[in-house]
């Protein structure tokens, strides 16, 4: 949980920074490019579960 408050904190901070020097945010926004980097971390975790599967 201590790792989720800090990432929503920096990530806070870090869109700040971006508004107060007129840049556009880093992130995407769109429902697809958040559905996009979930399916990645999904991805990331099948594959691992799948290696100590096969590592057994």
């Amino acid at each position: 949980m201590k790792v989720i408050v800090l990432s929503l904190i920096t990530g806070f901070i870090v869109g700040a920074i971006f508004r107060l020097l007129k840049l556009p945010i880093p992130a995407p926004n769109a429902l697809a490019g958040i559905m996009g980097i979930f399916g990645i971390f999904l991805g990331a975790v099948f594959v691992e579960q799948i290696l100590k599967l096969l590592t057994k």
